[in-house]
């Protein structure tokens, strides 16, 4: 499998993680120091968050590079701890260029009880999502995180962590973070549907075979 075919440069990099921060900020998707985001402008070259920053008011200069293995390469402050997991995403999955970790509330809410999301109510779940899956709890910022995520990161786009919060990644930062975004509006939807409304009409496998062959063939809904 080949690797990220297009890197962003190390400057729109830092730009970029800071934007789509404030931008999970804003969205309640992260609050206080939450979340961590990081994006590779190289073979062996990542650009990531600090720990103990808000992503709301975070700034270009507080970002870290680091290399593959985790050794710092520039900056003052301390990568996060669960650089960790975004590391084995990347392992994982050679076509990643971005990851997002966040704690948006409807998503994280179907995480600590359990539930996966299945993407049989609408069309966009199932060409932008798939099935979300829920990975065992691990301890935060420990090596039990990776392995916890490990076997879900190369067949999915995004994952539920339980009792955690959510994980999504992408081709690039942009990506990754529309797949947080579309997380969060499917777990509400499935929330109201499922669980307050308690009537829906899932769509069946024949109507979503069909969705998944149309993305197959590049066309767009």
């Amino acid at each position: 499998m080949s690797g990220v075919s297009n890197y962003m440069t190390e400057q729109e990099a830092r730009k970029t993680i800071c934007e789509i921060g404030k931008r999970l900020y804003s969205k309640n998707f992260v609050a206080a120091n939450d979340g961590n985001l990081s994006v590779k402008t190289g073979e062996d070259e990542i650009i990531c968050t600090p720990t103990g920053v808000s992503k709301g008011v975070m700034t270009e200069d507080m970002l870290v590079k680091i290399r593959m293995n985790g050794e710092i390469v520039e900056g003052s402050l301390t990568p996060s701890s669960e650089i960790k997991m975004h590391l084995r995403v990347y392992r994982e999955n050679k076509q990643v260029g971005s990851v997002v970790h966040a704690h948006p509330p409807v998503a994280t809410a179907f995480a600590v009880a359990g539930l996966e999301l299945q993407p049989n109510l609408l069309p966009e779940a199932v060409i932008l999502l798939g099935t979300v899956h829920v990975a065992p709890y691990a301890t935060p910022g420990t090596d039990e995180v990776s392995e916890a995520i490990a076997p879900y990161v190369e067949n999915s786009k995004a994952l539920l962590m339980a009792n955690h919060g959510a994980l999504t990644w992408g081709k690039d930062i942009y990506e990754a973070f529309y797949r947080m975004e579309s997380l969060e509006h499917y777990a509400r939807i499935s929330m109201y549907a499922k669980y307050t409304i308690r009537h829906f009409n899932p769509l069946t496998n024949l109507e979503m075979s069909k969705l998944i062959k149309r993305a197959e063939d590049g066309r767009k809904l």
